[in-house]
């Protein structure tokens, strides 16, 4: 194929393609070669390829879309302003919060700080103290064997109301059954000699009545010369010496007397310690502890056979402190509650205090004496007894938590009239839990702050708030 010039190119196109239709094939082709060139460069000027051609529009390819420079600018114009309103609604806020907190925490230096407080009152003159106390009989006594035996019958056990001798137990003693036997033979044997000898006597006030005559009528006959001197002395010895047997005689009765009551006495020992074969008890009670039985050995004021106690009446002794002794009187009243028995309350009166303190407890011992009708309470039991007694000067009360604990004493944070705070040293009594009895350092009516922490401080100006 000749080539063929662009300026004859269009001439063809314009000239000679309107005057003629194509006469062979090699003219078709021709146009038709022309025809797609020329799609190519109208193609190439608007700066697409073929390939994005649209066949809806007769195989002409499709314009495409370019955004112009107004649309570019409106775009970046917008982002701009995205920009600047994002930064206006983010930062300059957060600036100005900033500087608010900061405007704030200058003024709350500067400002009065509010703190709560409270005022503090005396407590009432009427306390309640309440102490431990140990309940006990108000009499207990053991059982013990008053002789040697063993045990024969033993007729109660603990747990057992017994009354005034009642017999609580028997021991058998042969030994001591021979002593009495042989206590009483001795009784005869004396009584015998004490007969004897009061026989004798009478023989011998008769001999002596014999010789006292004897001797009168020798004594007148010497007088008148009857008989001789020396006859008369023979008799009047005779009456002198009877004299003395008859004496002798009346102090021999004196000694088998006394032997007599000796025996009488020792037999009714031994008696009576036969009568101790059949223990009794003692008072009205309750039997505690029994310690034998049947067939044991047994001795003589050793041997514990049984613990009695007598539970009409117990008593409760408690340990009052040093601070309360003072107010504790004879005939005080007093309540009482055991834990076994949560609702229930014992009344009692204070029967007697010991009038001295302990040294080692500085404390008072007090016997408080409770009724026990129904047998409610037990001898052995832990109670908790409240003393209701009367202060002349009673303490001041503040709650527990206004102390400050610091390493040179306690102390609390007062408020005075002027709201300065002042760190006043006290002196903490009794503990109650949530209060404290203040001794010294403060006064009724003080304002105090509660939980001060370290920001209590000496000469710090507050606004106080009941």
């Amino acid at each position: 194929m000749p080539f063929i010039k662009p300026s004859e190119r269009e001439s063809l196109e314009s000239g000679s393609l309107e005057t003629r239709a194509p006469s062979s094939a090699e003219e078709r082709l021709l146009e038709e070669n022309l025809n797609l060139k020329r799609q190519i460069e109208e193609l190439k000027s608007s700066g697409l390829s073929p390939v994005h051609a649209n066949p809806a529009h007769g195989g002409l390819p499709a314009r495409p879309w370019r955004p112009s420079s107004v649309t570019i600018w409106s775009i970046v114009l917008g982002v701009v302003v995205l920009v600047v309103v994002g930064f206006l609604a983010g930062y300059i806020p957060r600036k100005q919060r900033n500087a608010t907190l900061v405007t704030e925490a200058a003024e709350n230096v500067e400002a009065v700080p509010n703190v709560g407080v409270v005022q503090i009152r005396r407590s009432g003159q009427a306390t309640e103290l309440e102490l431990p106390g140990s309940i006990q009989a108000v009499t207990e006594a053991p059982i013990l064997a008053r002789a040697n035996g063993y045990i024969q019958k033993r007729l109660v056990d603990i747990g057992d109301r017994v009354k005034a001798g009642q017999p609580v137990a028997e021991i058998e003693a042969p030994e001591l059954d021979q002593q009495v036997l042989e206590a009483k033979a001795t009784l005869q044997q004396v009584q015998s000699t004490l007969d004897e000898a009061e026989a004798n006597y009478e023989q011998g006030k008769t001999q002596l009545e014999l010789a006292r005559v004897t001797a009168q009528r020798w004594n007148s006959l010497v007088g008148r010369g009857v008989v001789s001197k020396q006859e008369n002395d023979q008799y009047q010895s005779q009456f002198q010496a009877q004299l003395s047997s008859v004496r002798s005689l009346e102090k021999a009765i004196n000694a088998q007397k006394s032997a007599l009551a000796a025996a009488q006495a020792n037999l009714a020992r031994l008696q009576k310690m036969q009568s101790y074969l059949v223990v009794r008890a003692p008072f009205d009670g309750i039997i505690t502890q029994r310690n034998v039985d049947v067939g044991a050995l047994v001795n003589e004021g050793s041997t514990l056979l049984y613990r009695v106690a007598q539970m009409s009446t117990l008593r409760t002794y408690v340990n009052v402190p040093q601070a309360n002794a003072s107010f504790i009187r004879t005939g005080q009243s007093a309540r009482l509650s055991v834990p076994n028995l949560p609702g229930r309350h014992f009344t009692g009166t204070i029967a007697r205090t010991s009038n001295s303190l302990d040294p080692s407890s500085r404390t008072l011992l007090v016997e408080i004496q409770v009724p026990n009708a129904d047998g409610a309470l037990l001898p052995g039991m832990y109670a908790k007894v409240d003393l209701n007694s009367t202060q002349s000067n009673s303490p001041v009360l503040v709650p527990s938590d206004v102390l400050i604990v610091r390493p040179d004493g306690t102390q609390v944070a007062l408020v005075g009239p002027d709201h300065i705070v002042h760190l006043k040293k006290i002196e903490v009594g009794r503990d109650y839990g949530d209060k404290l009895e203040i001794l010294s350092g403060v006064e009724s009516g003080d304002t105090l702050i509660p939980n001060p922490g370290d920001n209590a401080r000496e000469g710090l100006k507050v606004n106080p708030v009941p």
